[in-house]
C-alpha cells in the first residue's frame, strides 16, 4: 500500500510540475465565451464534380483571382504567385509561370483598377504588385498599429483598399492560438493609395478573415472565423457606418468570401467548428494549459470540401460538399465566367466546377 501511495503521489507530482510548464510557456490569455449554435446544412456531394489542375505546381493555392489580361493568379505556400491560362476553357499547363516570389506568404489577392495586383502577405504586409513584377510595401508589418496577420483584401471603384488583420496577438503560424484564446482582436481596415490614410473601420473581431465588396460598393463584408458569422458595414445610403450580422450559425468556419458582382455572395469553409474548442468555451485556464503545446499539434484536419453560396440578403442559396477528401480545406471561391475557381491551404492544385443551377 505505501509503494502505490508513493507511486500515486509521484504520479501526481510530475502532472503538477508539467501543468506549470504548460502554463508558463502558454502566450494565451483566454477568455471565457459562448460558441455559436450551428445551423444544420444536409450532407451532400454536390462539389464531388469539381476537376482539379496545376498539379504538384506547388502546396497551398490559398486563392485565385483573375486579372484583366485574362491570366489567373495564386500564391503558394513558399512565396511564389504564379500565373496561368486557358486553354478550351481549361487551365493550359503550358502557360504556367512565375509572376514574382513575395519572399513571404501571399494570401487573398485582387486586382485594382489600374492592372496591380493587391496580396494580403501574412509575411511582408499589404503589397501591391505591379504588372512588370514590382512590388511596393503599401502597409508594413512594423506600423504603430500592430499588425500580425494580414489575411484577405478587396478594391473598391474608387481605388480604396479594404482588408483584414486576424489578430493583433498572434501570426499565420501560431493562428490556432487565436481561436483558442478567443480575445477577438482582429480588425477590417481601409487604406487609400492616393492619400495613404490608413483607418481601421471595425475592431473586436473574433479572427477576422475574409473580405468583400457588395453592389456598387454599397457595404463591405468580413469573415469571423472564430464566430462562424459574416459581419457587414455599410458604407453608403441611410444606413453607411452601421455595422450589422450578414449571416450567422453556420456550421463551419468562414475563411475566404467572394461576390459575383451579380447576385451571389460566395463563401469558403475549410473545416467545420471545433468541437473541443467550443467545449471548452466556459474553461479559460484548461485553454491557457492547451497554449503551452506547439501550435501544430493543436491545429485540426479534416476531409470535408466546403462551398455556401449566399443571396445578398444572406439567406443560403447553394450548399456544395464533397467528403471524399479529394478536395479539402477549402479558403477561397471566386467565379467567372460561369465557373467556380476553388483555392485551398493545404492542397497541392485548384480546383474548378461550373456554376451549379439553384437548388
Amino acid at each position: 500500500m505505501g509503494y502505490f501511495l508513493r507511486v500515486c503521489a509521484i504520479a501526481v507530482l510530475v502532472l503538477f510540475i508539467g501543468g506549470l510548464a504548460l502554463f508558463a510557456r502558454s502566450p494565451l490569455e483566454p477568455v471565457a465565451f459562448t460558441p455559436p449554435a450551428s445551423a444544420a446544412f444536409a450532407e451532400n456531394n454536390r462539389l464531388s464534380t469539381l476537376k482539379t489542375y496545376l498539379h504538384d505546381v506547388g502546396v497551398g493555392p490559398e486563392d485565385v483571382v483573375k486579372g484583366p489580361n485574362g491570366l489567373f493568379y495564386t500564391g503558394y505556400m513558399d512565396g511564389r504567385i504564379v500565373c496561368f491560362g486557358l486553354r478550351d476553357g481549361e487551365p493550359d499547363p503550358s502557360t504556367i509561370r512565375e509572376f514574382v516570389n513575395t519572399g513571404g506568404r501571399p494570401l487573398g489577392m485582387q486586382f485594382d483598377g489600374a492592372g496591380n495586383l493587391i496580396v494580403a502577405d501574412a509575411f511582408k504586409g499589404l503589397l501591391s504588385v505591379a504588372a512588370s513584377g514590382e512590388i511596393s510595401v503599401l502597409v508594413h508589418y512594423d506600423h504603430e498599429l500592430n499588425f500580425r496577420f494580414i489575411d484577405d483584401v478587396d478594391v473598391a471603384e474608387d481605388g480604396t483598399i479594404w482588408f483584414s488583420d486576424v489578430s493583433t496577438r498572434f501570426g499565420l503560424h501560431d493562428y490556432i492560438y487565436d481561436l483558442l484564446e478567443a480575445s477577438a482582436t482582429g480588425r477590417l481596415l481601409s487604406y487609400s493609395p492616393a492619400s495613404g490614410e490608413l483607418k481601421v473601420r471595425v475592431s473586436g473581431l473574433y479572427f477576422a478573415n475574409g473580405v468583400s465588396l457588395g453592389p456598387d460598393d454599397s457595404w463591405v463584408l468580413v469573415n469571423e472565423t472564430g464566430a462562424s458569422r459574416v459581419t457587414r458595414l455599410w458604407l453608403k445610403g441611410p444606413k453607411a457606418g452601421v455595422q450589422d450580422v450578414f449571416i450567422d450559425y453556420l456550421p463551419g468556419m468562414p475563411d475566404n468570401i467572394s461576390f459575383n458582382g451579380s447576385d451571389t455572395i460566395w463563401l469558403a469553409i475549410p473545416a467545420l467548428r471545433s468541437k473541443e474548442i467550443d467545449l471548452l468555451a466556459q474553461y479559460p485556464l484548461i485553454r491557457k494549459l492547451l497554449g503551452g503545446l506547439p501550435a501544430n499539434m493543436l491545429v485540426p484536419t479534416s476531409d470535408l470540401g466546403f462551398v455556401l453560396g449566399l443571396s445578398l440578403d444572406g439567406v443560403v442559396k447553394f450548399n456544395l460538399q464533397s467528403h471524399d477528401g479529394r478536395y479539402h480545406t477549402v479558403t477561397s471561391v471566386n467565379e467567372y465566367d460561369g465557373l467556380l475557381w476553388l483555392g485551398s491551404l493545404a492542397m497541392p492544385s485548384i480546383a474548378v466546377l461550373p456554376v451549379p443551377q439553384a437548388e
